[in-house]
């Protein structure tokens, strides 16, 4: 979305508008946002908003301001207003967050680039007090890793029992590996995950540095025990490390489709700027479309910013535009609602897949070789 937050920000500044520009892009390439913008942002805003709200007022922005990272307290005293999102058309689901960073530093990460293995979650009673206030029923916790730190996320879960939420988040899949908190993430409502699992291929796992995937004792004893919990999931894939063709994307499919997952990402590696994963490629000269896919007049969804190392890129992204059309067709998302342990085991479960899987594919489909900003628009 880099592209098209800069098209809107020259049409402020264009009316002598300041614009500060922050977040997970402007923080990796501060530089390049400043080009856009009257600020930058970089890092966590929160220690340092306020400063810089005093700023705009007397007419003295400056260039660049650093916030924080991941180090409490940081996140105490942080809350998001959503009533300012009621009888607008969103989804019926409340979003607020519990943590930010991971202890995980794979080489393709944003997250990992930024917070650089640290982690930090506000207080317990304070997401408690924001979810008793707002009346939420249906959470998305937007973190990207809700079981990072196992014992913060125990506290968390044993504190929101009581309030009998029905919860999604993003986790590792180190999760399935202890039993006790499995069933406490039951307990406290959760009902389904986004997963990365990434790649099948164990070599991938390692050059990604994904070790808490590497360490499990296999993906097959994994998944079902989750599916015994009956949680749906939402299954992450990441295609087009060094060992993977269009064969090995086909493969993946097949498997995702034999778990019956309830839905699939089959997202083509992207080389985020500044991460070790960028600079790999960098070296290897192996970057297209002049190393700045999310500015380049010729890209589109879909396309990988990457030379594979096996295959060519057009190869690549139709193997896993096949693949995200092969799950999400009509017929697979009939097959994969039979599954009684997940999907069927409840009448709430059956309704949420069946609304949600066409949504995920009319998207999947409008997104489809789009191009950038606002060309994409029009199309």
């Amino acid at each position: 979305t880099a592209r098209r937050a800069y098209e809107i920000a020259a049409q402020y500044r264009a009316r002598d508008i300041p614009v500060v520009l922050g977040g997970y892009h402007a923080t990796m390439v501060p530089e390049e946002a400043l080009q856009h913008a009257t600020s930058v942002m970089v890092g966590d805003a929160e220690p340092v908003w306020a400063c810089l709200l005093r700023d705009a007022a007397a007419g003295q922005l400056r260039p660049r301001y650093q916030g924080t990272r991941a180090q409490d307290p940081l996140l105490a005293g942080v809350r998001t207003d959503w009533s300012i999102f009621a009888g607008k058309s969103y989804l019926p689901v409340r979003l607020t967050q519990f943590s930010r960073g991971c202890f995980n530093q794979c080489e393709y990460c944003a997250t990992g680039s930024i917070y650089q293995r640290r982690f930090c979650h506000r207080p317990v009673s304070e997401v408690v007090g924001e979810l008793q206030a707002d009346g939420a029923r249906l959470v998305f916790f937007v973190d990207d890793n809700l079981v990072c730190d196992k014992q913060a996320a125990r506290e968390l879960l044993t504190a929101i029992k009581p309030l009998h939420l029905k919860w999604f988040s993003q986790a590792d899949v180190s999760f399935a590996a202890d039993p006790a908190l499995m069933e406490l993430m039951i307990e406290s409502g959760c009902v389904g995950l986004v997963v990365g699992f990434e790649s099948l291929d164990p070599q991938n796992l390692l050059q990604m540095q994904k070790h808490c995937n590497a360490r499990l004792e296999g993906y097959d004893t994994t998944v079902e025990r989750i599916r015994a919990a009956g949680l749906l999931v939402w299954a992450a894939f990441l295609l087009g490390y060094d060992n993977d063709t269009p064969d090995t994307v086909r493969a993946t499919c097949d498997w995702a489709l034999s778990k019956k997952f309830a839905f699939s990402a089959f997202n083509v590696l992207q080389p985020y700027p500044n991460t070790p994963f960028y600079a790999r490629m960098q070296q290897e000269r192996r970057l297209r479309f002049d190393g700045r896919w999310w500015l380049h007049d010729d890209y589109r969804f879909g396309d990988t910013g990457i030379t594979p190392k096996h295959c060519t890129a057009d190869a690549l992204g139709a193997a896993c535009q096949a693949a995200r059309l092969r799950h999400s067709s009509l017929y697979q998302i009939a097959r994969r609602a039979c599954d009684r342990k997940t999907h069927m085991k409840d009448l709430w479960s059956f309704a949420t897949y069946l609304a949600y899987n066409p949504l995920f594919r009319r998207e999947l489909l409008k997104k489809d070789r789009m191009l950038l900003g606002y060309r994409g628009l029009e199309r």
